[in-house]
């Protein structure tokens, strides 16, 4: 791994020099507290949490670049607020080589000022050719870059009490593009007590999965029938792994409410995201 980091890292190194890009020094203290200002649920971490987070955010900022689309220029304050809220899910993993490795597959970030359209095509059964244009918040590719827009990440203090966050979402996609299309990201060994890599992709799904189907029926419900709408945004009923992307950035914005609407799967974030909290919790018990 240490060798395969250093190689990703001469090779970053050589493509920004390339590309002539910009270079971010140590954050200052005035444009971090700034940050924690215009986010505020990111203050509700701890002192020690926030140390490391700094730390992970500005080797995130050396490993990635960055670029504006539509005459829209990227400032250090705007790259800040997206590498904090990208460094969120992988800040108890390791060191910040080892927890910022999960991203290791890509160096761009495309930052649209709006909403985006995209270009699709979709071949059906009959072999017909549909082409049409979707409009997006944000992508992960598979292997390439993440695309976000602006808007959604500068309001993202407001859209927490929705338990919405478009980087945290997108970020998401990329931990579990590395475990597969069902919502079930690569999973440490001995997770949740399991003996082998089976039994604890058995236990992931059956919680997750549980409330993937519990979330859609309340959704479908809702669209069809006119009961109260779901918190969790709708869009997270489509498939499972949408459910994970969505249920992750809800669950780092807004763990309270999280937990009171979905509480077997807030308990396995916690241990999946902080393993070695949940198992001094469970030594303490």
């Amino acid at each position: 791994m240490s060798r395969w980091l250093t190689q990703l890292g001469h090779i970053v190194k050589a493509w920004r020099h390339f590309a002539g890009a910009k270079s971010y020094p140590a954050i200052s203290s005035a444009l971090w507290q700034d940050t924690f200002v215009q986010y505020p649920f990111l203050a509700q971490r701890s002192a020690a949490d926030l140390d490391k987070l700094r730390t992970l955010v500005e080797l995130f900022l050396q490993q990635k670049e960055f670029h504006g689309t539509q005459g829209l220029a990227i400032t250090d304050g705007m790259a800040v607020a997206i590498a904090v809220q990208a460094c969120l899910p992988v800040l108890h993993w390791g060191t910040p080589r080892e927890a910022l490795a999960w991203y290791g597959d890509f160096v761009g970030i495309v930052v649209h000022p709006d909403a985006m359209l995209a270009r699709r095509e979709v071949v059906d059964e009959a072999g017909v050719v549909h082409c049409y244009s979707e409009s997006l918040a944000g992508e992960a590719m598979d292997g390439g870059p993440v695309t976000l827009n602006w808007k959604d990440v500068a309001n993202a203090a407001t859209l927490a009490v929705q338990g919405t966050n478009l980087v945290i979402h997108e970020f998401a996609h990329k931990i579990a593009m590395r475990g597969g299309a069902d919502g079930c990201p690569p999973l440490p060994p001995g997770f949740l007590g399991a003996t082998t890599p089976g039994t604890a992709r058995q236990r992931w799904l059956a919680i997750i999965g549980a409330a993937y189907d519990s979330f859609r029926e309340a959704t479908i419900l809702a669209e069809r029938f006119g009961t109260a709408p779901t918190w969790l945004d709708p869009y997270g009923a489509t498939s499972p792994s949408e459910f994970f992307a969505v249920a992750c950035e809800a669950y780092f914005v807004n763990r309270q409410r999280f937990g009171e609407e979905f509480a077997p799967l807030a308990g396995m974030l916690d241990v999946y995201f902080n393993p070695a909290a949940s198992a001094a919790n469970s030594a303490r018990r």
